[in-house]
């Protein structure tokens, strides 16, 4: 019994963590960071890194989740997760790839 009373708050995390991570978000258009002034850019480039670092930390717990055998499917679950915040942390490199240059080239 304490088995599967341990087991259920990983399945809700594990779901819901997966849920969050979809790789659908719409992209970022990198023509509206040439509109935004120096301190917008800056504000931008710090969401945009707070968000990186909250994913890395997401993926990181994931990965790092001691899952039982008996668990069926649960280390796909966690894989597939690991991967979805993996591709996230991309796309949000690349956003700060975009902010980075208009940064460069205003301020």
């Amino acid at each position: 019994m304490k088995a599967i009373s341990t087991a259920a708050p990983l399945i809700c995390s594990l779901v819901f963590v997966g849920g969050c991570a979809s790789p659908f978000h719409a992209s970022f258009d990198a023509a509206k960071y040439d509109r935004m002034s120096c301190v917008e850019l800056n504000v931008a480039m710090g969401e945009v890194a707070k968000e990186m670092s909250a994913t890395a930390i997401t993926r990181g717990k994931v990965a790092k989740t001691n899952i039982p055998d008996w668990l069926w499917g649960a280390r796909r679950v966690a894989s597939t997760v690991t991967a979805r915040q993996s591709a996230k942390i991309e796309r949000l490199r690349q956003q700060q790839a975009a902010i980075a240059a208009a940064r460069r080239s205003k301020c």
